[in-house]
């Protein structure tokens, strides 16, 4: 942060600090995040927790990812950070660490964290575990991939726990994956009014003053309110202050920042306070104003694609900046720094990240920025990559010898990211494309000087591996065609290059659009980093790509097959991440239509049987079309036929594929013999998952919820009592914090609830509820899974309640589901079945109590529920009766004549869907 603000204010955190050392030292969570708006101080936090730990002898280390830019960054790279900082605190570690860059060549990001990470700390044998720090994780684009990869630690929480800061909770923000990690959160509010006014006071007094007019009690009492407690806001008002070259003197700035009305609430406030700053640093008076803002929303739009530092000379050149103007800007804008350059690089231009605020950058990048200040990250790719081009272009003769030593440091930034930054400052379409300047700038490249560049920009990259061999470059469409080979190689090296090769594809694609094979290669390139990194817009940028190479291969094209189902394929994992039914059916009618041209013995068949029965399976749940279902299960059948017999992977797979589908036959239409095929395909799928099998919890549950079905519809106590048995045994195997404890606590709960319903003992029904209680304390608010144990719950004491006639369980119940039913706002699909559950439970505390209020909030719910089942709808007769029950219920108590008539109304509808029915 700030020079002026560094420093960790004495007890300006202390409650928060005494907070998260308690939940380090007592919980098992893996992860404690600190989160808070931009500007309350976490980095500052961060730091201090860093240097107690470190006295304590407890870091492991700590990356501050706001101190620079991570857009180049992958995954690995930033655990190899942190590797390299368990390396400097703990040297011991370090053979671990020099076996980890031995065996994690090309593996996946989970390998990584197990070999870089917790193994080196493992081999310490700390007697407490060790403590992780990074700070400002939302300002690194691939921390969801980073947070997902942590989950294989949680058990390990006794050798490694990470302390993060954010600006959101990563549990209500729904982060992909975040159930999968056990994290523990803290939210950082405002420091005390005491700590800021004690800042003022400190730092005022260093201020320039002139006539000897300076801050009054009153003003320091004006600015400490107006802050709202955010440090940062401080900070920036001192420096303002402090600037030596300001037109206006500190006194009328000071004026006019206390004379705003408004205290500082979140990014707003703080927009205004940048407002003010800018129009005081670069006057609307001053008589270059137009060129001069116009010079600074270059430089700070520049300075926020930079990837790196660059000489003024040099950046003036890239950024087309006037030399004077770029050292005018920079000095201009110290005043809004808040964090320094590094040392001994005060004369270079540094990215804007290393520089300034997160808000700050924020501010003018938002549309609601003033439009003399507000920059578009889009043109500043643009123009900075139409420079970086023109260097290209003229890379000097002698460089031929392909040694970067021989460029200037401006060509060797050229070399490196013009690529980056066209790719990201240009349409993708040629028609568009060929309207920009950079289309003919790249064609004025010599197709000698291109492959003199790509040499060179391999050995920027990776200096220490051979370049791929290029063509010569002379024939037509050569760029191409090297841009596809620097992206294969880049794929195949190894390293953390997945930004240059998309980037590579992206110009490609750009250059020539009607290049199906280009399309299907980039959209590969982001199909495979969506599959490591779980992001939903890769997957959606794979759908893209796939489309229109697709589009370009008609049905006659020998690969038109292989692209329908790579299109596909991609369209199924963009549905598992969006849950979007459009694309769902899209992902169908493309595994249908790829099935039907690649027939038997086509070598794909087996995998579009696969692909098309899962797609048809998931529709099925969405839809309830038993249609759907039966064919879903004729393709599970034929996949298995088709599939290698075990031990192969797959095949314990294909069997628990179709014991679902037959397991959902038997929910839909109750056919035994479905349920029993399905009961036998579980257990068959289970001897090929015997420990150590990841998978061997899953396929228990999965038999031993078939066995409680078949209790359920032929009161088979055996197949109950082995079901408990089976759920006991997978719940022994997910101790806390296993990601799915909370699963299996829920189906041996049920497995329970069916005994007791069986024995009556009270002592079963007991432990159901309290594996239930278990199960929604590891579903905090907001886990989208907590509403499902608070009606799971719900269901366990309405059984208590119907066994004992107690009371007090029923309003737990009614307490519960109205939990479950805020947690499920509309369109929710969830929130019929909660409203359904809520009128239930009142209509059994009605005939407790009598209160006719209880009976008009179930008889609300149920029209509510009604509303949601519109006519067509298949629940919808039942939902009818349900209210109609309700009414004359209602009306028996109060006679209301309202009443009266919507019964009748209800009614006949009831009989015209019975006419129809019989007539059908």
């Amino acid at each position: 942060m700030s020079k002026k603000w560094a420093e960790y204010l004495p007890d300006s955190r202390k409650s928060d600090v005494k907070k998260v050392c308690e939940a380090e030292s007592t919980s098992n969570h893996l992860v404690l995040c600190i989160h808070g708006p931009a500007g309350i101080g976490k980095s500052t936090l961060a730091r201090y927790l860093s240097d107690k730990f470190r006295l304590a002898g407890r870091l492991a280390g700590s990356v501050f990812l706001g101190a620079f830019s991570t857009q180049m960054s992958g995954p690995e790279t930033i655990v190899k950070m942190i590797a390299r900082e368990i390396g400097s605190i703990h040297p011991r570690a370090i053979p671990k660490i020099v076996e980890a860059m031995d065996q994690c060549h090309s593996t996946s990001l989970e390998n990584h964290v197990q070999r870089y990470i917790l193994e080196p700390l493992r081999s310490l044998g700390h007697p407490q575990p060790l403590i992780i720090i990074i700070d400002a994780m939302d300002e690194w684009q691939d921390h969801p991939t980073f947070i997902e990869a942590l989950a294989p630690l949680n058990s390990e929480s006794h050798v490694v726990k990470f302390i993060i800061t954010d600006r959101l909770n990563p549990c209500a923000s729904r982060l992909p994956c975040i159930e999968k990690v056990t994290i523990y959160t803290h939210a950082l509010g405002p420091i005390s009014k005491e700590a800021i006014k004690s800042y003022f006071e400190r730092y005022l007094a260093t201020v320039p003053w002139v006539d000897g007019r300076k801050a009054s009690p009153t003003d320091i009492e004006k600015l400490t309110e107006l802050s709202g407690g955010l440090p940062v806001w401080a900070s920036i008002v001192i420096a303002l202050l402090s600037y030596r070259f300001s037109e206006s003197p500190p006194h009328e700035i000071l004026a006019e920042i206390v004379g705003s009305r408004r205290q500082v609430v979140g990014p707003d406030g703080l927009g205004e306070l940048y407002s003010q700053a800018l129009n005081r640093l670069f006057p609307s008076s001053d008589a270059q104003s137009p060129q001069t803002r116009k010079y600074f929303r270059r430089y700070i739009g520049t300075t926020l694609v930079l990837q790196e530092a660059l000489s003024l000379p040099d950046f003036s050149t890239l950024a087309g900046i006037p030399p004077h103007l770029t050292s005018n800007i920079q000095f201009t804008l110290s005043a809004l720094q808040t964090r320094s350059p590094p040392p001994g690089s005060e004369k270079m231009i540094h990215p804007a990240t290393l520089l300034f605020h997160l808000s700050f950058l924020d501010y003018v990048q938002s549309t609601t920025a003033e439009n003399s200040f507000a920059i578009s990250i889009f043109d500043s790719h643009s123009s900075l990559g139409l420079t970086c081009l023109q260097q290209i272009g003229s890379l000097p003769p002698s460089s031929l010898r392909h040694s970067l030593v021989a460029l200037r440091a401006i060509e060797r930034y050229a070399v490196k990211y013009w690529l980056y930054h066209v790719s990201n400052g240009t349409p993708r379409s040629n028609n568009q494309w060929s309207k920009t300047e950079h289309c003919p700038t790249l064609q004025t490249i010599s197709a000698r000087t291109q492959q003199q560049w790509a040499t060179l920009f391999c050995k920027s990259l990776m200096p220490s591996q051979d370049a791929p061999r290029l063509e010569n470059g002379r024939e037509e469409g050569s760029m191409v065609s090297t841009l596809r080979k620097l992206a294969h190689w880049l794929g195949e090296s190894g390293g953390d290059q997945w930004a240059f090769q998309v980037a590579c594809l992206e110009v490609a694609v750009r250059i020539d659009d009607g290049d199906a094979q280009v399309w299907s290669e980039l959209g590969w390139c982001y199909r495979s980093r969506g599959d490591r990194m779980g992001a939903p817009r890769m997957y959606e940028e794979a759908v893209v790509a796939f489309r229109r190479a697709l589009k370009l291969q008609p049905d006659s094209h020998p690969d038109h097959v292989t692209s329908l189902g790579d299109f596909a394929a991609t369209l199924w994992l963009c549905y598992l991440q969006n849950g979007n039914h459009n694309t769902l059916s899209e992902a169908i009618l493309c595994s249908r239509t790829a099935l039907t041209l690649a027939p038997i013995p086509h070598p794909n068949h087996y995998w579009y049987l696969i692909l098309l029965a899962n797609s048809l399976s998931e529709s099925y749940v969405r839809s309830g079309d038993l249609s759907t279902l039966n064919k879903a299960i004729s393709l599970h059948r034929e996949a298995l036929a088709l599939c290698p017999s075990a031990p192969h992977p797959d095949y314990s797979i294909q069997l628990n594929n179709l014991a679902n589908a037959l397991k959902h036959l038997h929910e839909s239409n109750g056919n035994v013999n479905a349920l029993n095929e399905s009961i036998s395909l579980h257990r068959a799928a289970l001897a090929l998952r015997l420990p150590p099998h990841p998978d061997y919890s899953i396929s228990l549950g999965n038999l031993a919820n078939a066995l409680r079905n078949l209790h359920e519809c032929s009161g088979n106590i055996d197949a109950l009592n082995e079901a408990i048995s089976l759920h006991r045994t997978a719940l022994a195997l997910r101790p806390p914090p296993h990601q799915y404890r909370s699963w299996s606590l829920d189906n041996l709960a049920y497995a329970l609830q069916s005994l007791h319903k069986c024995n009556r003992e009270i002592d079963v029904l007991n432990e159901a509820i309290s594996l239930h209680y278990e199960a929604l304390a590891l579903r905090p608010a907001p886990s989208p899974s907590r509403s499902m144990s608070l009606t799971n719950l719900a269901g366990a004491l309405l059984s208590l309640h119907k066994h004992n006639g107690d009371i007090d369980p029923l309003n737990k119940v009614i307490s519960l589901h109205h939990e479950a039913l805020i947690l499920l706002p509309a369109p929710h699909t969830g929130r019929s079945r909660a409203l359904d559950n809520l009128a239930d439970a009142l209509l059994y505390q009605f005939e407790q109590n009598g209160a006719v209020e209880v009976l008009d909030e179930a008889v609300s719910h149920r029209r509510e529920l009604l509303a949601l089942r519109p006519p067509g709808h298949r629940c919808r007769t039942r939902g009818v009766t349900s209210l109609v029950a309700l009414l004359i219920k209602r009306y028996e108590v109060t006679g209301d004549d309202r009443d009266s008539g919507e019964i009748e109304d209800l009614k006949a509808e009831l009989a015209a869907g019975s006419e129809d029915s019989d007539s059908g």
